[in-house]
This record gives C-alpha cells, sequence and structure tokens, in this order.
C-alpha cells in the first residue's frame, strides 16, 4: 500500500487539490428539475462561485467569512433547511424585507412586481401531460427577470406578509408553480448558502437522448 500511493503521489495531489477546489472555492451544478424553467432547463449543468458570499470549511457549513452580502435576483444553490438536498432558486427578499404574494404577484417593502406576459409554451409534465407555461416578466425596484406560470396547477400564489429575519433568505424557483421553495421548504439560513451561479457551462436535452444545447453553452445568468 505505501509503495503504491509512493507511485501515485502526484495524483493523490492532485486528486486532494481538485476536492479542495470543488468544495470551498468553486462547483458546477447540473439541473435536475424544472423548477428554474424558463432559465434554467433539465440537463443544463451551471458554473458555482462558492466563493461569492462565504468561505467556509471545505465539506461544512461552519463559515471562515463573509465575502460579500447576497442580492436580489441572484441564482443560489443552498441546502434545503427542510432535508438538507441541495436546491437552486431566485434570492427574492433579503433581511429585514417585508414580503407577500397576492394572486402571483409578489410584493416586496409594499411595491408589487410589474408583470408583463412574453409567449406561452407547452412543457411536459410527467404523468400529467403537457401544461400550457406563460412566460412573464417580473420586475421589481431592483431588477427584473422572466418566470413562467402554469395553467390549471394550484400553488402558494397568496400568502403574507412576512419579515425576513436576520441572516435569512427567501428563494423562489422561476416556475412559480413548480417549485419547492420557500413557500414549502421556509427560508434559508446564511450558513445554507452554497453559492452563486453564474453561467450555463454546458447543456444538453435529456428529452432528445442527452443531444447537446450547444446554443445555451457559456450563457451569463444575469
Amino acid at each position: 500500500m505505501k509503495s503504491w500511493m509512493k507511485q501515485n503521489r502526484g495524483f493523490l495531489v492532485f486528486l486532494l487539490l481538485f476536492g479542495l477546489f470543488r468544495t470551498a472555492i468553486a462547483d458546477w451544478n447540473p439541473i435536475p428539475s424544472g423548477s428554474m424553467r424558463p432559465n434554467l432547463l433539465e440537463g443544463d449543468v451551471v458554473f458555482v462561485n462558492r466563493l461569492a458570499y462565504n468561505v467556509k470549511v471545505p465539506l461544512t457549513d461552519v463559515v471562515l467569512a463573509r465575502t460579500a452580502d447576497p442580492q436580489r435576483g441572484d441564482v443560489v444553490t443552498f441546502s434545503s433547511p427542510l432535508d438538507g438536498v441541495r436546491l437552486i432558486k431566485r434570492l427574492v427578499a433579503l433581511p429585514g424585507d417585508v414580503v407577500e404574494m397576492r394572486a402571483k404577484a409578489l410584493i416586496i417593502n409594499g411595491q408589487a412586481a410589474r408583470y408583463e406576459a412574453l409567449d406561452t409554451a407547452l412543457e411536459p409534465a410527467g404523468p400529467v401531460g403537457v401544461l400550457v407555461a406563460t412566460h412573464v416578466k417580473e420586475s421589481t425596484a431592483q431588477e427584473q427577470h422572466e418566470i413562467q406560470w402554469l395553467a390549471g396547477v394550484a400553488a402558494r400564489d397568496t400568502w403574507g406578509p412576512i419579515t425576513i429575519p436576520p441572516d435569512q433568505f427567501m428563494m423562489l424557483g422561476d416556475n412559480r408553480d413548480n417549485s419547492a421553495d420557500s413557500r414549502y421548504i421556509g427560508l434559508v439560513p446564511r450558513q445554507l448558502l452554497i453559492g452563486r451561479a453564474e453561467r450555463i457551462l454546458v447543456s444538453a436535452d435529456i428529452l432528445e437522448k442527452w443531444q447537446p444545447r450547444f446554443e445555451r453553452f457559456g450563457r451569463s445568468l444575469y
């Protein structure tokens, strides 16, 4: 065993450094579900900056230092406060914000978001069949991005108001009617934030025999 380790010392050092890089500095995250449609699709692989918010002890949620504050509109990977599963959602509310939703309309600190219908698309929904997705531009005082609503799907689209406590954040999926987000799993403490998703590295269509979607390669999320 000692002889083998000595012969492969360079490779073992590489594996160690690679592991530290992925757990402490940068990572990539495959998109397993449609909760961030239409901006992220199943089969996308996104680049995640793990130093965007915190420096952590590798493989733990122990924060050594804070590097920057999360911002509304950031696409964030984090560990679910419910069961620890890694999720990716959009950050919509910061500590101190008063947030609510009325008939799908997001309201932050008394200011209702503005909505502009863009187009519609047919979206596969497993055993349910195919649903009509309405793509909408959601604009707040701070930023704007595209979301979607699904016809005939019941979701928590009226709730609040709630005040976000210190060091906690509200996350919502862009696919508002098909996302297990803060409406269901609760607010996300800062120490559970993993990093900020920056761009799509590669993408493949899982419904078309994993054919590459070259037009999505390298696409920025902002």
